[in-house]
C-alpha cells in the first residue's frame, strides 16, 4: 500500500467549509478503485494548512485511475473553492513502524 499526502492551503476563515467539503467527498473515495483510507489533518503551527492522507492499494489506482475519474472532478467542485494555492503531493510507503 501507498499513501499519497497532498498539502493543502486554504483561504484564511473557511475551515469548517473545507472540512465539510472533505467530509461531503469520503463517498468518492470510498467507490474509487484502491482507495483503502482517507483522513484529514490540520496543522497546529500554521492553521491554514492541511494534510490530506489517502490510502491506495497501488500507485496506479492513484495517478491512472483516480486522476482519470469522475470522482476526481466531483472532488475538485467540492473542495476547490477554498484552496489558496496549488497542492503539493507526494507518495510515501512505509518503511519502518515502531509500535
Amino acid at each position: 500500500m501507498i499513501f499519497e499526502i497532498a498539502t493543502i492551503q486554504v483561504k484564511p476563515g473557511v475551515h469548517a467549509e473545507f472540512e465539510a467539503a472533505i467530509a461531503a467527498a469520503v463517498p468518492l473515495f470510498q467507490r474509487s478503485k484502491g482507495c483503502k483510507s482517507l483522513r484529514l489533518e490540520r496543522t497546529i503551527e500554521e492553521g491554514d494548512k492541511y494534510r490530506l492522507v489517502i490510502g491506495w492499494e497501488t500507485l496506479e489506482d492513484h495517478t491512472v485511475h483516480f486522476r482519470a475519474s469522475e470522482e476526481l472532478q466531483e472532488f475538485r467542485r467540492l473542495a476547490g473553492g477554498f484552496v489558496a494555492a496549488p497542492s503539493v503531493v507526494e507518495h510515501v510507503e512505509v518503511a519502518l513502524t515502531g509500535f
